[in-house]
């Protein structure tokens, strides 16, 4: 294991990289958990050599108060990698390696697919996700990066940068993994209190029950539903809940879902905390 946190020292490295080699790379915030291992597994199967990154970017958070409370503990990170495989090594750049004297972000024409779902609650946020996802492309060269389906809005974002910047790299992108309530393993998760905890299995029985009834009611019907199963917890707001295609991010129907993977997304609100979730409803096309 190789643990680098200045950028000049991690080029030296990858210049002495065989070219043959293929090289993973596994980009993350941080507050690593269960999900993130599950891509670091992933990546040591495919790869013969694999990096994860641990940088919490500030310019995909569009609220200041959000970017000062996520949850980072470096320590524990370092030793949950070290414990998976002792091969991976890690790269834990600070702020100026990455951006140098001026933080910014890259403007890019995702053809709307950034303005739907997190996009509308998050102005900007795919545009600081791009930026640092391309320069962190542009530092590795990568063969296979991992990205988990919990945020499926972001591996389309990402697969948009491959399409348009870095047509050598392939993206492979994970299950979600869940707690045994059934909520996604996300960073943020830890941000909750014992009573939130016991409630979150509504989000994921709501996308169920949404896969399981999506012929039986209307789209409004099955939102209504959702949002009653879900509002009736204190505290818990349903913010979306909608179907869209996997592909392309557009409103699907029954009138058109034989032409797309209908798949539902969901946002509750709980404790401040958004929690996001998705699920595919049927891969009829």
């Amino acid at each position: 294991m190789t643990t680098i946190k200045k950028l000049k020292d991690l080029e030296i490295i990858l210049n002495k990289s065989s070219e043959k080699k293929v090289l993973g790379l596994v980009p993350t915030m941080g507050s690593l958990h269960k999900g993130h291992i599950s891509l670091i597994n992933s990546a040591v199967k495919l790869c013969d050599e694999v990096w994860v990154s641990i940088f919490v970017n500030p310019t995909q958070f569009n609220d200041i108060n959000d970017y000062k409370r996520y949850p980072t503990d470096l320590r524990k990170d370092i030793d949950k990698i070290k414990s998976t495989n002792q091969n991976v090594n890690i790269f834990i750049p600070n702020i100026d390696d990455i951006y140098g004297l001026k933080i910014f972000k890259d403007k890019f024409d995702f053809q709307n697919i950034d303005k739907v779902l997190e996009g509308i609650k998050r102005p900007g946020h795919f545009d600081g996700v791009g930026t640092i996802v391309k320069k962190l492309f542009e530092i590795f060269k990568p063969s296979l990066v991992f990205f988990g389906e919990k945020d499926f809005q972001q591996t389309v974002i990402v697969q948009k940068i491959i399409d348009n910047y870095f047509e050598k790299i392939k993206m492979i992108v994970c299950p979600t993994i869940r707690s045994k309530e059934g909520l996604a393993l996300s960073s943020r998760n830890s941000l909750l209190s014992k009573h939130a905890k016991k409630n979150v299995s509504v989000i994921y029985d709501s996308l169920l029950f949404a896969k399981q009834n999506f012929y039986k009611f209307s789209k409004g019907e099955l939102k209504k539903i959702i949002k009653n199963k879900i509002e009736k917890n204190k505290g818990f707001f349903l913010e979306y809940f909608e179907l869209r295609c996997s592909k392309t991010l557009k409103v699907c129907s029954k009138k058109n879902i034989k032409n797309c993977c209908c798949r539902a997304f969901i946002c509750v609100v709980v404790e401040d905390v958004r929690l996001i979730d998705n699920l595919v409803i049927t891969n009829e096309y």
